[in-house]
């Protein structure tokens, strides 16, 4: 189908009514996955942290790689937003308050993983009465709770420009501060692993603008994805050709992405260097599958992005499903990877409790050391998960985020 005739054949379905028995169903669904996610999150505090794979080594797990993953779609969501505002160029027909409202509910769910990440909530404050602020640690906490009050405020502009109670210029304002803080968002994430130079793979100048192409790439795949489930569902009306933009930008978002990745392993692996056992090990060894998925994915995404027979509408919602698992497996490999070959020797104990194959020296340990969540980990970040479903369906529900002139 070619763009104009796509374009012609744009769906003309009604618009859906708050409240719809589609909707309605999606809401309790996802209420009920977030409920079981509590009582399994629950089980977790009663029972520690040791329930869990992570160990001393390999500290950090599912959850800090879906946080980094969320942050990326709740980033990826408000640029798409902004960048028309804040440059006062033509935007995708209307989708801008959907993509914000996907933005708070993915950075809910970045900010849901780190609190189940920490092992016991009740200490939260701690982070507030002893905060170091030369950690990125906590530059990270102060950006993302900016992040979400900005991208709240965001929205609420927009509804209210809308009924003319928010001025043009003011709004390209609070646009231009919320594209700032978005990049800023997913450079400081990025900070807080490429400023530890005891980890390959990590420490490198390229991760934050690495990280911000791969929030483009995720986010842009999600918006896509979404307007499309909801044009679909006749909860919006929106011409093919918008549709079309979008797929040209998330493709042109994934080739540099690509670009970033084969610079870093570039560096990794030449000339020989110990980087070379990362790239190794993603290439042939336990994370192999993640690295071609990520490839190969990415590659399938954009062909049907930039072929004009393959752009209809369901291959187009297929495309962004496929971004977004390719920015997902980068995830696990940029994490569980960083873990895995230390630049800097550390003494440690080895415990049954602290590495997968304790029997030996650090070398064997480190060399059998890949690690795997277990169910209830799964159980835990799918209930966060369900939760920010549930505020963007509650959002769908209760918030004006279709165009004026389609309510």
């Amino acid at each position: 189908m070619t763009d104009t005739t796509a374009t012609a054949s744009a769906v003309k379905a009604p618009a859906a009514k708050k409240g719809g028995a589609g909707l309605n169903i999606a809401i309790i669904v996802s209420a009920v996955v977030a409920i079981i996610g509590i009582v399994l999150w629950v089980m977790q505090m009663s029972g520690g942290m040791i329930q869990t794979a992570m160990r001393n080594i390999d500290s950090w797990g599912l959850y800090i790689t879906s946080f980094m993953f969320f942050v990326g779609l709740s980033a990826g969501g408000l640029i798409i937003s902004s960048v028309p505002k804040a440059f006062g160029i033509k935007g995708f027909g209307g989708i801008s308050k959907v993509a914000v409202m996907t933005s708070i509910a993915a950075t809910c769910a970045a900010i849901g993983l780190v609190v189940v990440d920490m092992g016991q909530p009740l200490r939260v404050w701690e982070l507030f009465v002893y905060s170091n602020l030369g950690s990125p640690l906590m530059w990270d906490i102060i950006v993302l709770m900016v992040y979400l009050i900005l991208s709240c405020v965001y929205l609420w502009a927009q509804v209210q420009a809308e009924k003319g109670k928010v001025g043009h210029v003011a709004l390209r304002v609070i646009s231009v501060i919320a594209l700032v803080t978005a990049v800023m968002v997913h450079s400081v994430t990025a900070w807080i692993f490429g400023l530890q130079q005891s980890h390959e793979m990590w420490h490198t100048a390229l991760l934050a603008p690495w990280f911000v192409s791969s929030a483009l790439v995720c986010g842009t795949g999600l918006v896509m994805a979404t307007v499309i489930a909801l044009r679909a569902a006749g909860y919006l009306k929106l011409d093919q050709s918008y549709l079309v933009k979008l797929a040209k930008l998330l493709a042109v978002f994934l080739l540099v992405d690509l670009y970033f990745f084969g610079c870093d392993l570039l560096t990794e692996a030449f000339p020989a260097g110990s980087g070379l056992a990362v790239v190794d090990m993603l290439v042939s060894g336990p994370l192999a599958p993640f690295f071609w998925g990520e490839i190969i994915l990415s590659v399938v995404a954009v062909v049907l992005c930039v072929v004009p027979q393959l752009r209809t509408t369901p291959l187009l919602a297929v495309a962004g499903i496929l971004a977004i698992a390719a920015i997902f497996c980068k995830r696990v490999q940029l994490l569980v990877g960083g873990f895995q070959v230390p630049n800097i020797d550390m003494p440690a104990v080895l415990t049954p409790f602290t590495v997968t194959n304790w029997e030996g020296n650090m070398a064997q340990a480190y060399s059998g050391m890949v690690y795997w969540p277990t169910p209830l980990e799964f159980g835990v970040t799918l209930g966060v998960v369900a939760l920010g479903f549930l505020i963007f369906f509650l959002g769908l529900k209760f918030l004006p985020l279709k165009p004026q002139d389609q309510e």
